[in-house]
């Protein structure tokens, strides 16, 4: 089992910047690829973006260009750097990450994004 505990949400005014972090443990043999996904209230969950082993990465075309995706992975930690953060960038924001072919899910963290 994986567990992936979140932290780093907050209320931050528009065009401020939070940066959230994901720590995977427990019997971790090898993580593939680690991302982050958003769900804003009565909406659906959404992918912001992922980080392979190697350091690729991608991102949903409404966050390119503010977020940033980096992974540790002599931490199995993963991190979501956010600027210029937006309204519609209010959601829960949950991590995710693939562990010998099973994906495990963080508890999700509030980033509210409000003057």
């Amino acid at each position: 089992q994986v567990q992936l505990v979140e932290s780093g949400g907050g209320l931050v005014q528009p065009g401020g910047s939070l940066r959230l972090s994901c720590a995977a443990s427990g019997n971790i043999f090898s993580i593939s690829t680690m991302g982050w996904y958003r769900q804003a209230p009565g909406k659906q969950r959404e992918l912001v973006g992922t980080i392979s082993k190697s350091g690729s990465t991608y991102y949903a075309d409404s966050v390119k260009g503010r977020f940033t995706i980096s992974r540790d992975n002599s931490k199995n930690t993963v991190y979501l750097q956010m600027n210029n953060l937006k309204p519609e960038d209010t959601a829960v924001y949950y991590c995710n990450v693939l562990h010998l072919g099973r994906g495990y899910w963080g508890q999700g963290t509030q980033v509210t994004v409000s003057s």
